[in-house]
């Protein structure tokens, strides 16, 4: 397989998981995400925004966020996020250092 049809497919497939998220499965929390996969939403923003400002396209965090989350974050929140049990909480404090690190969360 050659490099621009490997680019091709990893694109398909990562709009394919948004479309998922978004669309499919909304109701999925974040926390749940973070805790057993180790990434979450706000991961792939993140991932999304230093892949064009890699690239010289200047992008913010609340630009990605919109585009993985397709609404304002904070639209999305009023209308998915529930409040998260002391388990869960507990749980992502260690997903996030094991995937992200001590650095600033969300």
């Amino acid at each position: 397989m050659d490099k621009a049809t490997r680019t091709e497919l990893e694109a398909a497939a990562f709009r394919r998981l948004m479309e998922h998220l978004l669309e499919k499965r909304p109701e999925v929390q974040n926390i749940d995400l973070m805790n057993l996969a180790g990434f979450c939403r706000n991961c792939l923003s993140r991932w999304y925004q230093e892949a064009a400002n890699e690239r010289g396209i200047e992008m913010g965090k609340d630009e990605a966020r919109e585009i993985v989350y397709g609404m304002p974050y904070d639209d999305w929140r009023a209308l998915h996020q529930r409040e998260a049990s002391e388990d869960q909480k507990a749980a992502f404090d260690v997903a996030f250092r094991e995937n992200v690190g001590d650095g600033n969360k969300g």
